[in-house]
């Protein structure tokens, strides 16, 4: 954190293609931030789409469909420290499935935590310490399929405590609503492990739905909860996020994600699916041409629908 702390302000607008290049190297550990929406799909993609190899991952909720479950179906996972892997209304993620039951494509390693235990990983990670106790594990049998998490005796109580190993990851990709070109970032919504991730990560890539004028950020300056001297990259990707919602911008996209998880039913309509919207376009803006703007544009009305209604209940 100090040597954060030591940065200065200077402009970080790169192009998505640009940071996964230079800050994500094969071998790398990598998180991807949000929880249940503001997921850094284009990010995800671009990893995916400069075949990143041997990749360790670490999250504490992996979103079915439009999260790691694509780079360990693409083969480029070699170990998931996780919480949970959630379909949501989608249903079974058989990507996630398949590796962990079948090995296909590819064996992957499982280092299971809980959610709490997995922010409190991030937390220790951010504040420079090697752990962080945790009591609620010894209520589960987590600690039994996971060597690396450490019962002891609490020095001053004397009662048993579990003890979870830090979290930093080498780069750590962050989807925002607003980010200036410095890097101050400012979630809307629900922030998850967001703002501790930015923290305890090596490198921070900001892939964010608009980027704005300083004097705006300073506007609203408590919405900033990953500040400038956090982030080594800011990506302007509208809709970046698609699959998932992004509170206040767009809704999330149901159709695309019952079509998904037919596609990947079988790891040859997974294949499929790859070759077509990942590997078939050259970036991001290609996805979203290929998927259309006005499908897009609908899901930013539908969201502003419900924001409107929220605001008359």
């Amino acid at each position: 954190m100090q040597e954060k702390l030591s940065k200065a302000p200077i402009n970080k607008v790169v192009t998505l293609k640009e940071a996964v290049a230079q800050f994500v190297a094969d071998g790398a550990y990598l998180s991807f931030g949000g929880i249940g929406d503001r997921t850094p799909t284009a990010a995800v993609h671009e990893v995916a789409r400069q075949r990143k190899k041997n990749l360790r991952l670490v999250s504490d909720t992996s979103v079915s469909f439009v999260h790691d479950s694509i780079l360990i179906g693409l083969g480029l996972v070699d170990k998931f420290e996780i919480a949970y892997n959630w379909g949501g209304i989608w249903g079974s993620d058989e990507v996630y499935r398949r590796a962990l039951e079948k090995e296909i494509p590819r064996k992957i390693e499982i280092e299971e935590y809980s959610n709490l235990s997995t922010g409190m990983r991030f937390l220790a990670g951010s504040m420079g310490l090697s752990f962080m106790p945790v009591k609620s594990l010894l209520g589960s049998d987590i600690p039994v399929h996971n060597p690396r998490i450490k019962i002891i005796d609490d020095p001053y109580t004397g009662e048993p405590v579990a003890l979870v190993p830090a979290a930093n990851p080498d780069v750590a990709f962050i989807h925002v609503q607003r980010c200036d070109k410095f890097g101050n970032a400012q979630i809307l919504g629900h922030m998850g492990d967001d703002d501790a991730l930015a923290r305890a990560a090596q490198h921070v890539i900001i892939t964010a739905e608009e980027i704005v004028p300083t004097d705006e950020i300073r506007r609203y300056p408590n919405l900033t909860c990953i500040p400038y001297y956090c982030v080594n990259a800011v990506v302007q990707v509208p809709f970046g996020s698609h699959g998932r919602g992004c509170s206040y911008y767009y809704a999330m996209d149901v159709p695309y994600g019952n079509q998904v998880n037919k596609a990947w039913s079988t790891h040859e309509g997974f294949e499929q699916w790859a070759e077509e919207w990942i590997y078939g376009v050259n970036d991001w803006e290609g996805y979203c041409q290929k998927l259309g703007w006005d499908r897009l544009m609908r899901l930013a009305r539908a969201e502003q629908r419900y924001q409107k209604f929220g605001e008359v209940r």
